[in-house]
């Protein structure tokens, strides 16, 4: 079990590095093939900036943290790669506002700005940053669905506030009111109307509700208050999340889009990057549980193409997993389980020593583990 520090950074470089070259030196998009169960056709107004916005989501807190050399690239060669795909006068200018997944990816980005604001946002140019703005505004005439897709639209917003620029509240408070009238209990949200058994409680749903109503933090007197219901209801999902974790590292194969691999845990990894899981998760136990799941996910090299570009699978090529709308830009929302590089190498969540997970306690160690305990 690779659960040092050094070893995460080594496959982050490993499942990332090559196609980040391609993105920093520009020719990533005639470089990066489009797989998917559809015709290419549908898949090339978007993939590009899918596989831009959900990487840098992920890697941003090791952007932050001064690790992007780690990946053999600068963040100078990051922030021009950004700043080109939001520039209309580039030859790698990505659709912001055709069709409706540019909203989705849009916000991705976004995220990732909010992730490393001072490293990745403060230091692009003037001119970069007044093209990145006016790319995510574009995104306003894209109508969100009725169902989590409201957070991608609140969360555009939240970051335009906390740059100092102009912003549609209501976008943020409509988003925070719907999926208040959503909330079930014991940690769950409904996407939409209606419940799904998925993973999207963990992909987007708890990280972007807590990533906006940080990001608008004092902004609303009512947001804040919310906020706490919010922290609670994330912390208590993150505990039944951690549980589904295999002694092994697998997990059940429940719902749609596992072909976000690991980055279905999105919301343990974000709660121990902001210090903030539960007294019931140590950071060491989540730290140990997710480096399971990273090898049974990443290790792999059966997961990537001969360029080193992900594949559609869980646990290698596995096309039949991945529904109409993932393609290869998709995938690499598994890059949000490595936001813990984004903490110091000092921290508990890499100092403190291997600790076994629940169900690797009570499956090969048979211990006598606390019963869970529903929150409604």
């Amino acid at each position: 079990m690779f659960s040092t520090h050094e070893s995460w950074l080594s496959q982050a470089k490993a499942s990332f590095s090559l196609p980040l070259k391609s993105l920093v030196n520009g020719t990533y998009i005639h470089d990066m093939p489009i797989y998917g169960s559809d015709s290419s056709e549908r898949y090339k107004k978007c993939t590009h900036l899918e596989f831009l916005a959900r990487t840098l989501s992920g890697i941003a807190p090791m952007i932050e943290n001064g690790l992007s050399d780690k990946l053999g690239i600068s963040i100078n060669e990051i922030q021009k790669a950004v700043e080109n795909a939001c520039n209309p006068k580039s030859n790698t200018y990505l659709n912001f506002s055709e069709g409706f997944q540019p909203l989705v990816d849009a916000s991705f980005l976004a995220l990732a700005l909010l992730r490393s604001k001072n490293r990745l946002w403060q230091k692009m140019s003037d001119d970069g940053k007044r093209n990145v703005i006016n790319s995510l505004k574009l995104t306003r005439k894209i109508k969100p669905h009725y169902n989590n897709w409201l957070l991608f639209s609140a969360l555009i917003e939240a970051f335009l506030y906390s740059v100092g620029e102009e912003y549609d509240a209501m976008r943020i408070d409509y988003a925070l009111r719907q999926h208040e009238q959503w909330y079930l209990s014991d940690g769950i949200y409904s996407d939409g109307p209606h419940h799904r058994t998925d993973y999207y409680n963990s992909i987007v749903i708890h990280p972007f509700i807590l990533e906006i109503v940080e990001a608008v933090k004092g902004v609303n007197g009512e947001w804040d208050r919310m906020s706490l219901k919010f922290l609670t209801r994330a912390q208590r999902y993150s505990e039944t999340l951690e549980r589904m974790i295999s002694p092994n590292g697998t997990f059940p194969l429940i719902g749609r889009s596992l072909a976000y691999r690991a980055g279905v845990f999105h919301i343990l990894s974000l709660l121990a990057l902001k210090g903030l899981l539960p007294s019931s998760l140590p950071p060491n136990l989540v730290r140990c549980a997710l480096t399971a799941v990273i090898e049974q996910t990443l290790e792999s090299s059966a997961n990537y193409d001969q360029n080193g570009w992900l594949k559609i699978g869980l646990n290698g090529i596995q096309p039949s997993i991945g529904e109409k709308y993932i393609s290869t830009g998709s995938l690499y929302l598994t890059s949000t389980i490595f936001l813990p590089l984004g903490l110091a190498r000092d921290s508990e969540y890499w100092s403190a020593p291997n600790l076994d997970w629940t169900q690797r306690r009570l499956w090969w160690h048979k211990e006598d583990i606390k019963a869970d305990k529903a929150e409604i």
